[in-house]
């Protein structure tokens, strides 16, 4: 396949969620209650649809099954990786997600690394990221006692920054925050706390899962550090967030203007568009570009050119992936 490969996101409610996805990026939503757009997933809960080429109407774990040579046949049992778009109108739950010995051995799927480049954020919003307990011990106990002011760590946070979220760290993304989410394709999640919410739906809280989330969290808790680079490419800025052994994230920053591309050692690249408006050209082919799509540069896509006024988040899967 010399094209990109166009995806139809799958949309997600929540009890956080709110409307900023039909608002922002036009897209149409199940309710004013949507909290998660799964962008470019093969995830079973939820698989983006392709919308374009020889394979349209297929999902994308259709296609990953049925033709890995898209992908330049790589080995695995299921897609690697899931991009989402997140609407926070309220604070997500306090959670955790295990890593990927503990979640095979118990969710008999990938663990959950994962990071966030926040697209939009309310004045003085905050995540929750990491904790001040020192032991697991100590952890235990505060979470039992419900000291969750003195345990958990607020950070602030704006527009334009990156957060890398490995597995075993405490988090919750903030209210009026929107993120644009790389996490390896898992759909496991551990609940610490959730603000005694009650779901209207079932008229009962939320389920937490306390032992599990003690099990995985990291203690004590140490960010991780990133070594954010930027260089020019053509009239694009391209900054490298981070590279680990399950995904490599960048951002692609065109004002206005032009910019080529040869593909990496990755076999195949993800790619969102934020903002703006523009084209990519593939083996001689124009392809429009505008806000709010998403799509995949198969293995046989080796170089391209994007044009126009964009800015775009891309990743790639890791060694581990």
């Amino acid at each position: 396949m010399k094209q990109p490969i166009f995806l139809k996101p799958f949309f997600q409610e929540k009890i956080w969620g709110g409307q900023r996805l039909k608002i922002k990026f036009g897209y149409s939503i199940p309710s004013s209650k949507t909290g998660e757009c799964w962008a470019i997933s093969a995830h079973a809960h939820g698989p983006a649809t392709i919308l374009n080429g020889q394979y349209k109407g297929q999902t994308l774990d259709e296609l990953w099954h049925d033709h890995r040579e898209v992908f330049g046949n790589v080995t695995g049992e299921v897609f690697p990786l899931l991009t989402k778009i997140l609407d926070a109108r309220e604070e997500l739950s306090v959670q955790v997600h295990p890593d990927d010995v503990y979640a095979m051995k118990h969710e008999h799927e990938l663990g959950k690394t994962e990071c966030w480049y926040v697209i939009a954020a309310d004045k003085d919003s905050e995540m929750i990221y990491g904790h001040h307990a020192r032991t697991k011990a100590e952890l235990a106990e505060m979470i039992e006692a419900g000291q969750w002011d003195k345990l958990l760590r607020r950070i602030p946070v704006k527009p334009g920054d990156f957060l890398y979220v490995p597995s075993g760290t405490i988090h919750a993304i903030g209210k009026g925050v929107m993120v644009l989410e790389t996490q390896q394709s898992s759909d496991t999640t551990y609940r610490v706390y959730d603000f005694d919410r009650v779901d209207k739906k079932t008229g009962e809280k939320r389920k937490l899962h306390i032992k599990q989330s003690i099990d995985v969290t990291n203690v004590p808790h140490n960010d991780p550090k990133l070594d954010i680079t930027t260089h020019k490419q053509g009239d694009a800025t391209i900054t490298n967030y981070i590279a680990t052994d399950f995904f490599s994230v960048y951002k692609w920053e065109l004002p206005l203007g032009k910019a080529s591309f040869k593909r990496r050692e990755a076999p195949y690249t993800l790619v969102s568009v934020l903002d703006g408006q523009g084209k990519i050209e593939v083996a001689g082919e124009s392809y429009t570009l505008a806000k709010g799509q998403h799509f995949i540069l198969p293995f046989d896509v080796k170089e391209w050119t994007i044009e126009g006024s964009l800015s775009i988040i891309a990743s790639e899967p890791g060694a581990k992936a």
